[in-house]
């Protein structure tokens, strides 16, 4: 309608109305004969005139049609490029702007000792003290959450208007919300003179108001302690992460961060070495009271309502790491010297409560670069618990990736010449590899080229420890320190004194089952279940995979079908190849781990001696599905290596006859692990059911009398008519128990119950 209005406006007056001349009607007249051999050569001229001007037309259409499809098809493949890849930003260092403090009522403040804290409610009692220590200076930073009229004396205050003045380019990324607001505060004290930073939150009491009490605020000068340092040994190069709190007394708590299938590890040093010290760039507090703990311990450890009162060994010596060895870091109780000032970023496209996680590996990975290391001390806070509930759904980011994050930390190279340019190459590689997204990685770029803004000085590069040959540990070199077993909580049991023997339990079991792959199919809805299993299992196993009919990569799911299952379990042998032998289950059946202790690990475990489970049919007249399997076992028999087809005949002497087995459970050690795979070969593409074949590669493999009979006591019924009824044939005492199904919380809750009787530690898991 507008383009019709504005095409034909109205006219304001009625339009005048020429009155044309009479022209004489000739209609009628006789009309003149058409000479067509005449009209030609006369108007040959014209006819020439008018098809040059169609030629010209219809190329300048063509040309244009042309030229616009391949714009048009161009831009398509650009644009779907640019979907499909992401783009290291380019950054010409030399062309960085200085950016002064001109607008802040601080821009000729002067201080090299810096607490930065989020503050989103009004001062708190134990962020009142703090701003009392001497010789620091608190800088508050505000959210979209933080009341306007916030004020604390002693305190440097920066709102959200003012901190969109200071001209950082980090203020675009950032959310209105989050505590990561603080990584304007960090460029903000580093501009106005900043050569330590205590990240703190506030809600942590510093103990005996002294940050030098346990940190080394001096690492060089008169003030340094010139000392050398306990350092986590690094002879085993496949230990990539440890428990600090376990050197601290506390072997039954574990920070958020760390990977649950290394929850498990309860045993102190055997021996640590030494390090000099001056290079503990990034110094990790503990905090009493409410330690850092991620939302799986808070909610299978807590009583009732009682809040948290964890304590750790105050004199317990300091800690290093070496290269090639990482600690979960955290952003409030956290000292960084200058050189490590780069590394306070925290990313923006991750969960708040995996930021700080993830900044911590990622700093730590490049902190080597520059020959630092990261140490962890006493007790340096005193938490209190607020009794609040963890949001478990924001952790995400930390149980599904973090394990995976570490391992490609350790084996990450880059040959950029200089800190800044490794440290975005190392976020564009963590962006590819879906660690986080673009966002971060844009975010990386503005956070560097804001440390230049502000006058930071990248330090130089060193030699990489990981790529030398490790020097041999000797005897004299070998430093002893056993820590102290502190009263503890672990699932609402008080330690006293010393470890429960539920906990000596666990420890058993995992020493015994600790290079044992558990791989599970989950029948059931694993966005439900799958990081339940994995906390029940991985406590126990070295790994849990597990498999579903539909892939999840953010539960680290991956895709299989359970007939044609067997045909992927050659992928995650080589996977795990340092690994005793893998142990397969599927979700409808309990394992009671506790009753495995006596089984060999070195034979193969399958239920040959549970009826239900296995049996033989005849061929003959049966099922044509019974027939077709049948053929295809023959088919494969046929083409077996000697080996394998003596032990397969050896028992199944007839080809009327086929070996049927429910496969819920059995075990391949790593001896048979190159028979099976070579089974699974002879297969190929062939449709056999995995309830054919796991039979048929077992009879091949070996003799059945020289199978483990450990699973020959497993409780197996038939299918259960109600969900309620399966409880009535549960027992501890069986080494697994089938059927059961779980495929909701309450269900996994009610399993746990029960299965507390075989392992206590699980009553008040939930």
């Amino acid at each position: 309608m507008l383009v019709q209005d504005r095409a034909v406006p109205k006219s304001p007056k009625p339009p005048q109305i020429r009155k044309l001349p009479t022209v004489q009607s000739n209609r009628l007249s006789d009309p003149k004969n058409l000479d067509f051999s005449a009209w030609v050569p006369d108007n040959c001229y014209k006819i020439v005139t008018i098809l040059v001007l169609i030629l010209t037309i219809a190329a300048v259409f063509f040309i244009y049609s042309s030229t616009n499809t391949a714009f048009l098809l161009c831009l398509q493949s650009e644009t779907q490029s640019a979907v499909d890849s992401i783009s290291l930003p380019q950054i010409n260092w030399n062309s960085i702007k200085p950016i002064p403090d001109r607008t802040s009522p601080y821009a000729n403040f002067r201080s090299e000792q810096w607490v930065v804290v989020s503050v989103s409610n009004y001062p708190s009692d134990a962020l009142k003290k703090v701003v009392k220590i001497k010789g620091w200076q608190v800088l508050a930073i505000g959210n979209s959450r933080t009341p306007s009229d916030w004020s604390l004396k002693g305190a440097i205050f920066l709102s959200l208007d003012m901190q969109a003045n200071l001209g950082f380019r980090v203020v675009d990324h950032l959310p209105y919300d989050s505590y990561v607001r603080k990584s304007v505060g960090y460029l903000f004290a580093i501009q106005h003179g900043a050569k330590k930073i205590f990240d703190a939150d506030d809600r942590g009491e510093v103990i005996d108001n002294d940050l030098g009490k346990h940190f080394d605020v001096e690492l060089v000068g008169e003030g340094a302690r010139q000392e050398v340092i306990l350092q986590y040994s690094h002879d085993n190069p496949n230990r990539t992460v440890v428990n600090p709190y376990i050197h601290f007394g506390q072997r039954s708590v574990w920070p958020r961060g760390l990977p649950l299938e290394n929850v498990g590890d309860f045993g102190h040093e055997e021996f640590y070495t030494e390090v000099f010290g001056g290079k503990q760039f990034i110094q990790q507090g503990i905090s009493n009271g409410l330690p850092d703990v991620d939302s799986v311990f808070y909610f299978t450890r807590k009583s009732g309502f009682e809040a948290f009162d964890i304590r750790f060994d105050e004199h317990a010596p300091k800690v290093a790491f070496p290269q090639g060895m990482m600690v979960p870091l955290n952003s409030f109780n956290t000292l960084y010297h200058s050189s490590a000032f780069w590394a306070l970023m925290l990313p923006v496209s991750v969960s708040t409560m995996a930021s700080d996680v993830l900044r911590g590996y990622w700093g730590q990975r490049l902190l080597w670069e520059i020959g630092g290391n990261v140490a962890v001390y006493p007790p340096t806070v005193h938490r209190y618990d607020r009794i609040e509930a963890y949001p478990f759904s924001e952790e995400k980011d930390l149980h599904v990736n973090v394990g995976r994050l570490i391992k490609f930390l350790v084996s990450w190279r880059s040959n950029k010449h200089r800190l800044f340019e490794k440290i975005l190459d190392l976020s564009y590689a963590m962006a590819e590899e879906g660690f986080w997204t673009e966002q971060d990685l844009k975010f990386t770029a503005a956070w560097l080229q804001d440390l230049v803004a502000v006058g930071y000085q990248q330090p130089r590069l060193m030699t990489l420890e990981l790529d030398r040959p490790r020097a041999n540990i000797g005897h004299g070199d070998r430093k002893e320190y056993i820590p102290q077993k502190l009263p503890s909580v672990h699932l609402a049991v008080e330690e006293t004194g010393v470890v429960s023997s539920e906990i000596g339990n666990l420890i058993r079991w995992r020493k015994n089952f600790g290079n044992i792959v558990l791989i599970m199919f989950c029948n059931g809805p694993v966005e439900r279940t799958a990081l339940e299993w994995r906390l029940l299992y991985g406590r126990i196993f070295k790994t849990v995979v597990i498999f579903s009919a539909q892939k999840n990569s953010d539960l680290a799911i991956e895709e299989g079908q359970l007939d044609q299952i067997y045909k992927h379990l050659p992928k995650i042998f080589d996977r795990f190849s340092s690994a005793d032998g893998f142990l397969f289950l599927e979700d409808d059946t309990v394992l009671n781990y506790w009753n495995l202790l006596q089984a060999d690990k070195t034979k193969l475990w399958i239920t040959d001696k549970v009826s239900m489970s296995w049996s033989t049919v005849s061929t003959k007249g049966s099922s044509d599905w019974y027939s077709k399997q049948a053929e295809l076992v023959r088919k494969v028999v046929s083409t077996m290596p000697v080996h394998f087809q003596v032990n397969y005949r050896e028992v199944v002497r007839s080809d009327q006859s086929l070996t049927i087995c429910s496969s819920e459970i059995f075990y391949i050690p790593q001896r048979f692990v190159a028979d099976f795979v070579d089974l699974v070969n002879l297969v190929g593409h062939l449709d056999i059911h995995q309830k054919v074949s796991i039979p048929m590669f077992f009879l091949s493999m070996d003799s059945p009398q020289n199978f483990d009979s450990v699973l020959s006591t497993m409780v197996y019924k038939p299918e259960p008519q109600s969900a309620n009824s399966s409880s009535t044939h549960y027992s501890a005492h069986a080494p697994a128990v089938h059927p059961w199904k779980v495929s909701s919380e309450q269900e996994f809750i009610k399993l746990i119950r029960i299965m507390g009787e075989g392992d206590p530690l699980l009553t008040e898991l939930v």
